[in-house]
């Protein structure tokens, strides 16, 4: 789950971490106020969207009056940034930049391990930059049993060049990232850009905070938010329990077990089609669990034709063959299903499955290539 960049602050700045004053907006009104409030000649005005990009796509405006401020304001009111429309603003003082700084930690799944990524180079996509110049992204690992360690400051300071007596405003600052990570069961903390500013400190012009769905349960102050950046069908996926990720194809998903789940989503990307979403619908599914998993992935506007990929062991074949035939019917869409089932109770799904037209196949390739093709055929 995203936060916006005014909640992101806030966490941060109890943690010890400098942010800019900032009042939050929700109207040209509530703008011209937080100016008036602020005391400061020059203001930043920061749309606060969920989705990338917000920097390139002219969510972000300096004011340098009164009424500068509220005209820029009433722009940024009137537009959407990548979709999302705009509904508030962060007002800022204006910081002294002397440099912009790069520093995150996220989640490493390959070393299953946290890592911070520090880099000279602030307000950029890291990702980017990584790929282009790996050698200005510094990588340092964090020791699960030994957490931060003072040394990883150390390294930091001495690879973005800063002055030695940094260290300790900057080792606070991972410090402080590092317990926000475990305290919220984050899955990334950044701050892009970190600004060195003129009078040598380390503010942080940026947050971004991304906590661990399935962690909530652990944070009750933070279950009302989630669903803000998820769709209604997301939404609806967490509330039935399926392990659902939305993707931009238009191949519906359908599998047992994320690792078959992502098999199949592998499979269809090389046979040069494109996973509209994950769905698990995990193992001994109900026939009703699969009805109301199928009428999701059915009714997604985006989806053209729909495979289900079965590898019954708990989990029976003609369960899933029946709610795959209930789904159709109470969906109401006219989509092409492409059924691939193995394993207990196979024939009796073949043979409900058949009734209704539908042919399911053994070969994982067989049935990937023709969801494709007919994927293709829709259009």
């Amino acid at each position: 789950m995203k936060l916006y960049e005014y909640e992101g602050k806030e966490i941060a700045r109890r943690y010890g971490v400098d942010v800019p004053r900032g009042l939050l907006a929700s109207s040209v009104e509530e703008v011209a106020e937080a100016y008036r409030r602020l005391g400061s000649q020059v203001v930043v005005l920061k749309a606060q969207v969920l989705v990338g990009g917000r920097g390139l796509a002219g969510g972000v405006k300096k004011a340098g009056s009164l009424e500068e401020a509220v005209a820029k304001a009433g722009e940024l009111f009137s537009t959407s940034i990548r979709g999302e429309r705009v509904g508030k603003l962060l007002v800022e003082e204006a910081v002294c930049i002397s440099r912009e700084l790069y520093v995150s930690l996220t989640v490493d799944r390959a070393s299953r391990r946290l890592v911070y990524l520090v880099s000279g180079m602030g307000g950029v996509e890291i990702e980017e930059l990584a790929r282009r110049h790996p050698d200005k992204v510094l990588r340092i690992p964090v020791d699960p049993f030994n957490g931060f360690s003072s040394y990883m400051a150390r390294q930091a300071l001495g690879f973005l060049g800063l002055p030695w007596d940094k260290l300790g405003v900057l080792e606070n600052v991972m410090r402080a990232m590092y317990r926000i990570m475990v305290d919220y069961d984050a899955e990334l903390v950044e701050f892009n850009p970190l600004a060195y500013t003129c009078s040598g400190g380390l503010t942080a012009l940026d947050a971004k905070v991304i906590v661990d769905d399935n962690s909530l349960y652990r944070h009750p102050d933070l279950q009302p938010l989630y669903g803000r950046d998820a769709s209604s069908y997301e939404r609806l996926a967490k509330q039935l329990e399926f392990n659902y990720v939305e993707l931009d194809g238009d191949i519906g998903v359908i599998s047992n077990g994320a690792g078959l789940t992502m098999a199949t989503m592998d499979a269809i990307l090389h046979y040069g089609g494109r996973p509209a979403n994950f769905l698990d619908i995990g193992g001994g599914a109900t026939r009703e669990r699969v009805r109301e998993a199928a009428k999701i992935v059915l009714t997604h506007p985006r989806v053209k034709a729909v495979l289900v990929n079965i590898f019954g062991g708990i989990t029976r074949c003609d369960e899933v063959a029946a709610g795959v035939v209930e789904a159709l019917k109470e969906a109401g869409v006219a989509k092409p299903v492409v059924v691939r089932m193995l394993g207990t109770n196979e024939e009796e799904g073949r043979r409900i499955l058949r009734e209704h037209g539908i042919n399911a196949y053994t070969e994982m390739d067989e049935a990937v290539l023709k969801v494709v093709q007919l994927a293709r055929e829709v259009g």
